[in-house]
């Protein structure tokens, strides 16, 4: 009876010791936030600079700068207004953006905050952004309320972008060069 308690014993400590080695591990492995403050300028309506840093708000996708909607049988330049808006909440002397991880275009991806207020979720409220992820509440609100693109009809910016890139030819050019370098 004691031989199989110390077992048992031996077993739940060793797992503990596991355990603890690995959420040590993880911890290493965590990257410090990178924080921003000061003069940020909207690229368009989710991506912003400072200096030369470039930064993708997380969680949102905004209208494409070009990218026109629809609302009452009328076009309007929804892309435009969402840079603009996004110029606007950033404008506060306050806001901070940060992050740790980078996007496939190297471009850091930031949660911003002015005074409390979570700017990326602004964009969305406001329905200037689709949530991309991480803000399906704040998409249902706007919907629910016909802010912004949900006043109308819009493309959601993903397609916008992916039909873009086929007009362009740049799929076909990349599947020729991988077919040519065995990249594929």
């Amino acid at each position: 009876m004691a031989r199989g308690f110390r077992t048992i014993r031996d077993g739940v400590t060793a797992f503990a010791m596991l355990a603890l080695i690995g959420l040590i591990a993880a911890k290493l492995n965590d990257k410090p936030d990178t924080v921003h403050a000061g003069q940020f300028h909207a690229a368009d309506g989710d991506s912003l600079t400072i200096g030369t840093e470039r930064m993708r708000l997380k969680g949102i996708d905004a209208p494409e700068l070009s990218q026109s909607c629809e609302r009452d049988g009328m076009n309007w330049a929804c892309g435009r207004q969402a840079k603009d808006t996004l110029q606007g909440l950033v404008a506060a002397r306050d806001t901070q953006c940060g992050g740790s991880e980078r996007d496939q275009y190297d471009r850091l991806l930031v949660v911003c905050q002015s005074g409390g207020l979570d700017i990326n979720g602004e964009m969305v409220v406001r329905g200037m952004a689709v949530s991309y992820g991480s803000y399906e509440r704040e998409e249902g609100r706007a919907r629910s309320q016909r802010a912004g693109l949900w006043s109308g009809t819009f493309e959601r910016p993903r397609d916008v972008r992916l039909h873009e890139r086929r007009q362009s030819g740049f799929d076909a050019a990349r599947r020729f060069i991988g077919q040519v370098t065995g990249w594929e």
